[in-house]
C-alpha cells in the first residue's frame, strides 16, 4: 500500500488542498472550466481581475501567439465588482473550490472601495491585489514600480480588510526585492510574481503592432526562467509567503518554482493550450512526490542548492 502524499500548504492562513492555483486573466470566473475539470479540486481559484464598474477592455486584436509565449493586451476587462458578487460568486460557491479575488484600481480610493466590498463577504476566502495599474491621479505612475507608492498603498488596503491579502508584483521593476520587502512592511500576507513582461511584436509586411493596444503583457514559458529567478529573489528577501507564476506548462516547471522559494503555484497560458493544464500539474506533482518518496511537498519548498 503506497503512502498518501501530502500536497497542502499554508499561504497565510489560507489552508489549500494543493500548491496549484489558477492564475489572474487566464481563467475567468472558474465556472467556465466546470467541463473539463472539478475546479474545487484545485489549491485555489483566482478570479479575473475586478474594478468597481464593468470594464469593455481594449479593442481587438489583443492576444498575438508568440516564440514560447503570448502577448495580450486585453485591458483587464470584468464584468465589475458588483456583478460578480451577484452572479458569478454564488455559483462558484457551489462547486466548493477556494476562491482568490483579483482586483485592481487607477486610484488608491478606488482599490480601498473595492478591498471594502469584497472584505468578509461569504465565498472569498482572499484577495489578491493587482498593482501594475497606472495611476492616473499621479500622472500615470504604475502602482507597482515605485516602493513608496506601493507601500502606502498596500498600507491603506490592510487597514481596510482582514482576509489574508496577497499583492502581485510586477517584474518591471529594476530590483525584485526592493518592491517585495515594501509591500511586506506594508502589511501583505503573501506575495504573487510575476505579473507579464511588457513586450510587443511587429507585422512587418503591414508595419504596425500585431496588437491594436501596441504593446502587452507577455507570458508563457518565454519568461519562466526571469519568473524562477525573480521568485529566488524574493523568498531570499521576505519572510511571507511566496507564490510562483510565469510559464507554468507542466509539473517539473511548477517543482522549479517551490524548489526556488514558492510555497504555491500559479499556472495561466498553459490553460490557452490545455484546459485541464492546472489539475493535470496537481497529478503530476503527487507522481513525482511518489518517484521521489518526498512524503510533504512543504519539503521542496525552497530547497535550491547551490
Amino acid at each position: 500500500m503506497g503512502v498518501k502524499r501530502d500536497l497542502s500548504v499554508d499561504i497565510a492562513g489560507l489552508k489549500l488542498k494543493n500548491p496549484v492555483m489558477t492564475a489572474s486573466g487566464t481563467f475567468g470566473y472558474g465556472l467556465e472550466f466546470e467541463p473539463f475539470f472539478d475546479i474545487g479540486d484545485l489549491g485555489a481559484v483566482v478570479v479575473k481581475g475586478l474594478s468597481l464598474k464593468p470594464k469593455a477592455g481594449n479593442p481587438p486584436p489583443r492576444i498575438v501567439e508568440t516564440p514560447a509565449g503570448m502577448l495580450n493586451a486585453i485591458g483587464l476587462q470584468n464584468v465589475g465588482v458588483d456583478v460578480f458578487l451577484e452572479e458569478k460568486l454564488p455559483k462558484l460557491k457551489q462547486s466548493k473550490a477556494t476562491v482568490i479575488v483579483n482586483f485592481f484600481g487607477n486610484t488608491a480610493h478606488e482599490y480601498e472601495e473595492l478591498a471594502r466590498k469584497l472584505d468578509g463577504v461569504e465565498g472569498v476566502h482572499a484577495l489578491e491585489v493587482n498593482i501594475s495599474c497606472p495611476n492616473v491621479k499621479a500622472g500615470g505612475i504604475v502602482f507597482g514600480t515605485d516602493p513608496a507608492v506601493a507601500h502606502n498603498l498596500i498600507k491603506k488596503i490592510r487597514e481596510k480588510i482582514s482576509l489574508p491579502l496577497i499583492v502581485k508584483l510586477s517584474p518591471n521593476v529594476t530590483d525584485i526585492k526592493v518592491m517585495a520587502r515594501a509591500v511586506e512592511e506594508a502589511g501583505a500576507d503573501a506575495l504573487s510574481l510575476i505579473n507579464t513582461l511588457t513586450g510587443m511584436a511587429i507585422d512587418v509586411r503591414k508595419g504596425k503592432s500585431k496588437l491594436a493596444n501596441m504593446t502587452g503583457g507577455l507570458s508563457g514559458p518565454a519568461i519562466r526562467p526571469v519568473a524562477v529567478r525573480m521568485v529566488w529573489e524574493a523568498a531570499e528577501a521576505v519572510k511571507v509567503p511566496i507564490i510562483g507564476i510565469g510559464g507554468i506548462m507542466k509539473a517539473e516547471d511548477a517543482l522549479e518554482f517551490i524548489i526556488a522559494g514558492a510555497s504555491a503555484v500559479q499556472v495561466g497560458t498553459a490553460s490557452f493550450v490545455n484546459p485541464a493544464a492546472a489539475m493535470d500539474i496537481v497529478k503530476g506533482m503527487e507522481t513525482f512526490m511518489e518517484e521521489e518518496n518526498i512524503e510533504k511537498i512543504t519539503d521542496l519548498i525552497g530547497s535550491v542548492r547551490n
